[in-house]
């Protein structure tokens, strides 16, 4: 196939994420104040996009709480500069069975909600965009499901397209962009949509090329989308996300290091995949061209 390479790419910096590595690094931040800051350096770096996770500020464990949401939404639109919000919507689907000879009930771990209430931040907040996990899979991070049923997909999708939010479709493999050509068929989603492809997360699509090139090939050509790769692979997947046509998602939800030895901030990251694109030839995009890209309404601070 040709080389469709991108030539205005946008940058998204996932900042913390929910997985367990609040221990890992003293870089992944924890508290609202903590977060939000992170997000604004990676910004500053370059990210167009933040999204964000909010976790326990004294734990570290992911948390759903909506003050939490709250105060990391303020801190980032009261800040001098500007990005693009992006929110998670994917708690509160977690089934965490009990053992292979009797699997229910269900055990501790197990974090599942109603629709309403796994978007509930998404209506109080307001970002610009908000993740919308497009598919049911194992995790291996722990013996658990993420669950996303086509009923589940079907309310939360109309809702935050009634809220006026739109909607990242995360497809953790190909039969998750097969569902969500047809929630924009059903007239769920509108379309164009946007879509980030989550490359070699256990156990979804593995990171290798030909299975990434599966992936973007069964994304409509009208559509939008990113990539990213988990570890080591981050950066490559950068230039390949870059190269098939594509935007570019880094940050420390998805990877810790720099290099070899050396713990990564989020800035950092996003300073390296900055001296990727550019080096490949391509220019680096800001908010308001993004918002442009993707018909997005920016939301003002609260007064």
């Amino acid at each position: 196939m040709p080389l469709e390479m991108n030539r205005d790419v946008f940058i998204t910096c996932a900042v913390t994420g929910s997985g367990s590595t609040q221990d890992k690094s003293p870089h992944v931040p924890r508290s609202p104040k903590d977060i939000a800051q992170s997000a604004i350096a990676a910004a500053k770096a370059g990210a167009a996009v933040v999204h964000c996770h909010v976790r326990d500020p004294e734990t570290g464990v992911p948390s759903r709480d909506l003050k939490l949401y709250r105060e990391v939404t303020d801190r980032i639109r009261d800040a001098e500069v500007d990005v693009v919000l992006n929110l998670t919507a994917g708690m509160g689907g977690d089934i965490v069975f009990g053992s292979s000879a009797a699997p229910l009930p269900v055990a501790d771990g197990t974090d599942m909600i109603g629709a309403e209430e796994r978007v509930a931040h998404i209506a109080e907040c307001l970002p610009e965009i908000c993740t919308l996990d497009c598919g049911t899979m194992n995790f291996a991070e722990a013996d658990y499901v993420m669950t996303n049923t086509p009923g589940m997909l079907t309310a939360m999708g109309t809702m935050m397209t009634q809220l006026g939010v739109k909607p990242e479709i995360e497809a953790f493999d190909t039969g998750h962009l097969w569902y969500a050509k047809q929630l924009v068929k059903d007239g769920v989603l509108d379309s164009p949509a946007l879509v980030q492809l989550c490359m070699g997360v256990p156990w979804g699509a593995p990171d290798d090329l030909n299975t990434f090139m599966a992936m973007v090939n069964n994304v409509p050509d009208d559509w939008t989308f990113s990539a990213f790769g988990l570890g080591r692979n981050q950066m490559p997947y950068v230039a390949a996300s870059v190269l098939a046509g594509g935007n570019v998602r880094v940050g420390l939800e998805d990877n810790l290091m720099l290099d070899r030895g050396v713990l990564a901030t989020n800035a950092d990251l996003v300073t390296r995949s900055v001296e990727i694109i550019e080096r490949l030839g391509a220019k680096v995009i800001g908010p308001e061209m993004v918002r442009e890209k993707l018909g997005l309404t920016k939301r003002a601070p609260r007064g």
